[in-house]
């Protein structure tokens, strides 16, 4: 069984490395802040102003289960600064997407995170 390991970098430099690469694989209309979870030293929080896509705004936790893999997690999303029901279709299809888009970042960047 392999053991699981964090990853090879801090957490200081693991945000700017997402700073960096996480807009190159988002749609170049919307905007993402990248923040360190204080509560979590191995978890990044992500914001993406879905800009072109009517004012929504989607708030993930990124967690690294181990050096490879990465867990995200839907926090909140808004529309208009307002809260809304996550469970309809759109809002599922664009929280499918966009997790999609921060795997393949965490992809991008496991050089960086790999010992």
């Amino acid at each position: 069984m392999r053991k699981k390991e964090s990853p090879a970098i801090d957490q200081e430099q693991l945000v700017a490395a997402w700073k960096r690469t996480l807009p190159t694989v988002l749609n170049a209309s919307d905007k993402v802040s990248v923040y360190a979870d204080e509560a979590d030293p191995q978890a990044i929080r992500i914001t993406i102003l879905a800009e072109g896509r009517s004012g929504y705004e989607f708030d993930f936790t990124c967690r690294y289960v181990d050096d490879r893999e990465v867990k995200v997690q839907l926090v909140d999303a808004e529309r208009d600064e307002v809260t809304v029901d996550e469970r309809g279709e759109r809002i599922q299809q664009m929280v499918e997407d966009y997790i999609r888009h921060i795997h393949e970042c965490a992809q991008v960047l496991h050089a960086e995170t790999h010992a």
